[in-house]
């Protein structure tokens, strides 16, 4: 039997390539992952999973992890840990390509929340998102995924008044803005 085919995510920013699928282990649904991120690239901002772990194999190149308040490096076979709740980000610091496989269990809605992420920082400068559509993205999963780019307090009041604004200027209607929930089929 065939595999499903992926869902690709890929920043037009950094390079960095994501494929998505689910699949059933145990009983459970689980997501899983591969990707690449060229040298010298930072993968995703500090954040966290409030109700999936994750779990990641480097198939290539070298890993750069910050886990809580240690940091790490892991080479090919290596795996590393990324536990709900705890907040991690990694990035490519070497000189090669990277490239990883894992799996993020049970799955909520990591792939919707990605497919999201992706297409809004897509749509703006590097660095610089368009912060009416990431407002909704981070609003919509904030029970399940949290961005840590500024304090809890500021985002409770921000992401809101983002949102109201966003709403107040038309900027949700119809289903051709970045990240919105009509084209967030998640992965298959």
């Amino acid at each position: 039997m065939e595999p499903k085919p992926a869902l690709r995510l890929h920043s037009r920013h950094t390079g960095e390539t994501l494929d998505l699928r689910r699949s059933q282990r145990g009983g459970e649904t689980v997501l899983e992952l591969s990707g690449t991120l060229p040298p010298h690239q930072e993968g995703p901002p500090l954040h966290l999973h409030t109700r999936e772990d994750e779990e990641g194999r480097v198939i290539a190149g070298v890993l750069s992890v910050q886990i809580g308040n240690r940091r790490a490096e892991a080479r090919p076979g290596e795996s590393v840990q990324l536990p709900r709740g705890v907040p991690h980000r990694w990035w490519n610091a070497a000189d090669q390509p990277l490239a990883f496989e894992g799996v993020a269990r049970p799955l909520v809605d990591l792939d919707r929340y990605l497919q999201a992420v992706f297409e809004v920082l897509n749509a703006g400068p590097a660095g610089r998102p368009p912060l009416l559509y990431l407002a909704h993205v981070a609003l919509r999963h904030r029970h399940t995924q949290r961005v840590l780019l500024a304090p809890p307090a500021v985002q409770s009041v921000l992401f809101p008044a983002l949102k109201a604004l966003g709403t107040a200027l038309g900027r949700y209607r119809g289903d051709a803005w970045p990240g919105t929930p009509g084209r967030i089929t998640g992965a298959p």
